[in-house]
């Protein structure tokens, strides 16, 4: 009989429409900005692409099916919120993240200035170390809806490790 997988990964997209606001909500802070994500939520790309991530590397499902956009509640939520109730749900059945690696696509802002602040915020929602949470920006070089100004997109990798079996 084979052993249990010790680890897994996780891949997580999302991309959001932008429209005119001031400000974008990335990794739990608010970077002022011209322009806002649309979305059902808070529509923070990079905490829903880590959600989804998480959810998958454990096979528990993804963002849409624990918070749908067609339920009432989940207007205006706090994507920090539907990330810990995620990472809850991934501890309960055993697993807790090793590390992330994500990237943000976005023309502007620039987001090396906030890194920081949202490695931080990150690695506080999951009640992980810093320094197992990466983050890089890429721009859309002008070119489609990313160039153009009018969507951003995330993208996140995630390693879990099995600390015990399921509750």
């Amino acid at each position: 009989m084979a052993s249990p997988t010790m680890i897994r990964i996780g891949l997580g997209h999302d991309t959001h429409r932008l429209g005119p606001g001031t400000g974008l909500v990335i990794g739990g802070i608010t970077i002022p900005h011209d322009r806002r994500a649309l979305g059902h939520s808070d529509a923070d790309v990079l905490l829903h692409a880590i959600t989804d991530a998480v959810l998958g590397a454990a096979a528990l499902g993804d963002i849409g099916e624990l918070f749908p956009d067609t339920d009432p509640a989940n207007k205006g939520r706090d994507s920090a919120e539907m990330l810990r109730l995620a990472a809850d749900r991934v501890a309960a059945a055993g697993w807790r993240v090793v590390n992330l690696d994500c990237v943000i696509s976005a023309q502007r802002p620039k987001i090396l200035p906030y890194r920081q602040q949202i490695r931080s915020r990150v690695a506080a929602i999951l009640g992980i170390d810093e320094g197992s949470v990466w983050l890089k920006a890429k721009t859309g070089e002008g070119v489609g809806p990313i160039g153009a100004e009018e969507a951003i997109a995330a993208e996140c990798v995630v390693l879990l490790e099995r600390f015990k079996e399921a509750s």
